[in-house]
């Protein structure tokens, strides 16, 4: 693998923690609620052998400042300043669960930056979720502890085809666990979108690629069947045998999709 950048960016009055590797046209990947840089290792290192690869901790996870009480903030554009920073202006977008949720807002806000758009296993901010797993969570932290409410967490749907995977688990759960679990116990000042993106994916013109576990939650499938249907140069992809970390859970297969996609738009 080549060298490793990694830093800190000072950017919209927070600091970032980065980390790039690799040469070619820049691709950002953008992790999940309570993980970070890590849950992308397996993709860090093989997709650097054919491209630049720029991973980062969101606002408020990993080694990233957390938010400011009463200073609202906005991840996309924490990310366009991100990639302002490293000097780069355009970029293929990849990002899974709550890291889709920002891609598909940082194309929608700045498309001239987004070479392609890769949800995995997304959310989509507008969605109407059949299933709440937030609320208990919080309320588990905040009337117990924070250690209670991640715990909890862990052990809800979205996890669970993961912890049956011997060679996930472990991983998962230590990514989760060592994270601060601000967002659990705090009033996040984070900036909607309007008009909200469920509304707007027909907007999104750069080719798209919404990949999802087979063994997902039905709301994740919902939102890559909304994906497929209302973005016009999209495609979706089903993993097979794999559950909402469908990256770890199936590297190889993920990789493959990843790679040969992004190799179909040269």
């Amino acid at each position: 693998m080549s060298s490793i950048e990694s830093g800190f960016a000072e950017v919209n009055g927070t600091k970032l923690y980065y980390e790039v590797a690799g040469q070619g046209d820049p691709i950002v990947l953008i992790h999940g609620f309570t993980l970070d840089t890590r849950m992308w290792d397996d993709q860090f290192k093989e997709f650097s052998k054919h491209y630049r690869v720029i991973r980062y901790d969101v606002r408020g996870f990993g080694k990233s400042s957390t938010p400011i009480k009463g200073e609202p903030y906005s991840n996309q554009e924490d990310l366009k300043a991100l990639l302002d920073y490293l000097d780069i202006r355009e970029a293929h977008i990849v990002g899974l669960s709550m890291g889709g949720g920002i891609a598909i807002n940082f194309t929608l806000g700045y498309p001239d930056y987004a070479s392609s758009l890769i949800t995995v296993d997304s959310s989509l901010a507008g969605h109407t979720w059949s299933t709440q797993v937030m609320p208990g969570v919080r309320k588990i932290a905040e009337e117990e502890s924070v250690e209670a409410g991640l715990e909890a967490f862990i052990n809800c749907p979205l996890f669970e085809p993961a912890l049956r995977n011997p060679n996930v688990a472990d991983r998962v759960k230590q990514i989760v666990r060592s994270y601060s679990g601000w967002a659990l116990v705090h009033d996040n000042p984070q900036k909607g979108v309007v008009p909200s993106p469920h509304s707007r994916l027909h907007e999104i013109k750069c080719s798209t690629l919404a990949i999802v576990g087979e063994h997902d939650t039905p709301d994740f499938h919902e939102i890559a069947n909304m994906i497929d249907r209302d973005v016009l140069n999209s495609r979706k992809c089903v993993l097979q045998g794999v559950g909402h970390m469908s990256n770890m859970e199936a590297p190889e297969a993920f990789n493959r999709e990843v790679l040969d996609f992004l190799e179909s738009l040269k």
